[in-house]
């Protein structure tokens, strides 16, 4: 199958390193926002905004508060949807797969390059639960200023989660519509790869 420039390669994380990298060298903002959808207990669909902090050698890490909406959804039903769209680049990458908790050492290392009020702030908040007003959010950051100081550690309610996916899409807008796509899909993360071009 013919599949040169922006989709050359026979490893779909390193694509996808490569475009995520020309991404940060052309988008303004918040290059590595991937829209992440989940299903909660009653089967209804949920999607939000999170940043991807590393694409590995085997999947698609995120960090977030594991109280949250998303935490609890993703720990019930442990499958994921995940898309990154580049408007400048005019490209899109679409992951599909299960999740599992990235805890321990590599958490707190990340943990560890937040600026100290995101560390405070992800201490402080009770993600997703109710707020009964700012000010409120605000007394409980100094509470836990005054109580944890300058180096806090990783909250254990805290972590990252990872997308190890059976599927990937990459997506590149053509003249008249005329999309160019290619799926890689697998049944297990331990199978080989198969890939096919789609239709626009």
């Amino acid at each position: 199958m013919e599949r040169d420039g922006i989709f050359a390669g026979d490893d779909p994380f390193a694509i996808a390193r490569r475009w995520l990298g020309e991404a940060e060298a052309a988008e303004i903002n918040d290059p590595n926002a991937m829209a992440l959808a989940t299903v909660d207990a009653g089967g209804m669909p949920n999607v939000r905004m999170v940043l991807l902090k590393e694409i590995a050698e085997d999947g698609f890490v995120f960090y977030t508060n594991y109280g949250s909406a998303k935490g609890r959804e993703l720990t019930a039903n442990p499958v994921a949807a995940g898309v990154l769209h580049w408007k400048s680049l005019r490209r899109q990458l679409r992951v599909r797969g299960r999740v599992t908790r990235e805890e321990g050492e590599k958490a707190d290392a990340y943990f560890a390059t937040r600026s100290l009020r995101s560390r405070l702030g992800a201490w402080a908040s009770r993600q997703s639960a109710p707020l009964g007003s700012r000010a409120a959010l605000m007394a409980e950051v100094a509470r836990v200023t005054a109580q944890k100081g300058p180096n806090p550690p990783r909250p254990p309610f805290w972590g990252g989660f990872k997308i190890t996916p059976l599927e990937i899409e990459f997506w590149a807008d053509g003249a008249f519509r005329l999309h160019d796509r290619f799926v890689w899909r697998r049944a297990s993360p331990s199978e080989n790869w198969e890939i096919q071009r789609l239709n626009p």
